[in-house]
């Protein structure tokens, strides 16, 4: 303890904010526990998909070029298809990003004339270029799909009548946001989507659902592709790549479906049989076998992050005390200043650029300044320990990841002492 608590005071955290992060803790020991049940679940549902397609030293086998007969990346494919229980998947290093991922499914999927539903309200920052509903060039839009949404009710539910009325005969697919991106709005369970697919199909039973799943795989014992969607789409560089994915997207579905995805990503007439892996098979695999487990460290953190600051007067989204269903946890920190202090924290504590100072700056893709604090082994990876959000009200930090759960733990007792430097907390 006298070492651990020696070798914080170096790094800059007092022994008051430890001592303060250690009764938080005292009150968590049965919710971690559960944490563990589920990713114990989830590592074994990993672990007999791999067995079931009987990975092999061959699987891990650098392609190049064409990428023609690639063992490893076709059968990486059936093991996800395996995990979210899905006829089929398209896991591609290819697929740069989750808004890639997202843009693949819906342009695949959708053609001029259709007209997308999202009946959770407005989509992330950077799928509403994608939508068209911030002009862009070669938005969904500019090609002739249209749009609309119905936005949730004021206690963060659906609005199952209004959603009623949105759907009509020109709508082809309705997208779901599992996760709350740069909203305070609560994040779904897995039944709460299971629901609300339900609804939509008994109104119109050929229309597609599409569920973007960041940051929620391996959260619960089920996926949204267990309770009726269409496709499930995600990043790797998100909770299923386990920290170890350098790059990638995934998208698991129906055949036909996926197989669309296929033909957008690459070319039409060439689908999945196209695309090297460029010697990434041990990342990618590996990660995934890791992901239950790092998941659910990053779940711990999120939970010990809103168990210190909600006592302290901030609203936290979840709360303090309610069910988790992503590894995201929000903070209205109420001020541009606060959010650069626990930004500055949380990059403090990174492996990575600890020394570099996180300001507020015009990111790609965004509408407002963003900041972010991401001293990450993979850039941008928010599985690993991060910090970001939008300059404006309610100046809301969304906090997510750490590999390890000791990590997540050091990253939010840095937060709270720069808050604490700052003069902006008493402790």
């Amino acid at each position: 303890m006298e070492q651990l608590l020696n070798l914080y005071a170096e790094m800059g955290i007092s022994e008051k904010v430890y001592e303060y992060g250690e009764q938080a803790i005292k009150k968590l020991e049965d919710r971690f526990a559960a944490i563990d049940k589920i990713a114990e679940y989830n590592q074994a549902k990993v672990l007999a998909a791999m067995q079931k397609n009987k990975v092999s030293a061959v699987c891990f086998a650098a392609t190049t070029g064409y990428g023609y007969d690639d063992v490893g990346r076709d059968n990486l494919e059936r093991v996800y298809a395996d995990v979210f229980h899905t006829e089929a998947a398209l896991v591609r290093p290819q697929i740069t990003c989750g808004t890639h991922a997202l843009t693949v499914a819906l342009s695949a999927n959708l053609l001029p004339g259709d007209e997308l539903l999202s009946p959770v309200g407005l989509p992330y920052d950077t799928l509403q270029e994608v939508i068209g509903i911030r002009q862009s060039p070669c938005s969904l839009a500019e090609y002739g799909v249209s749009y609309r949404q119905v936005d949730l009710l004021d206690d963060g539910t659906f609005d199952y009548e209004g959603i009623r009325a949105a759907i009509n005969k020109k709508t082809k697919l309705i997208t779901i946001q599992r996760s709350k991106g740069y909203a305070t709005r609560p994040t779904f369970s897995v039944t709460q989507i299971g629901e609300l697919i339900a609804f939509c199909k008994s109104i119109k039973p050929d229309v597609l659902i599409m569920v973007d799943n960041c940051y929620g795989e391996f959260v619960e014992t089920i996926e949204p592709s267990d309770v009726g969607a269409d496709m499930v789409v995600g990043s790797l560089i998100k909770n299923p790549g386990g920290g170890l994915a350098p790059i990638g997207g995934y998208i698991c579905g129906t055949t036909a479906c996926v197989s669309r995805c296929a033909f957008r990503l690459s070319a039409p007439g060439l689908g999945q049989e196209v695309g090297a892996n460029l010697g990434l098979m041990p990342s990618l695999y590996q990660g995934f076998f890791l992901a239950p487990t790092v998941v659910a460290g990053a779940e711990k953190g999120a939970i010990f992050a809103a168990n210190l600051y909600e006592p302290l007067g901030y609203r936290c989204v979840p709360n303090a005390t309610e069910s988790r269903h992503d590894i995201i946890q929000a903070v209205e920190l109420g001020s541009e200043e606060g959010m650069i202090a626990f930004c500055k924290g949380i990059q403090a504590a990174a492996p990575v650029d600890s020394f570099v100072t996180p300001l507020p700056w015009e990111m790609p893709g965004y509408n407002d300044k963003v900041i972010m604090a991401a001293g990450a082994f993979v850039q941008g990876s928010s599985i690993e320990l991060s910090a970001d959000g939008p300059i404006r009200p309610p100046y809301a930090v969304y906090f997510q990841g750490g590999l390890t759960w000791c990590h997540a733990k050091l990253g939010i007792l840095m937060s709270l002492q720069k808050m604490i430097d700052a003069g902006l907390i008493n402790l």
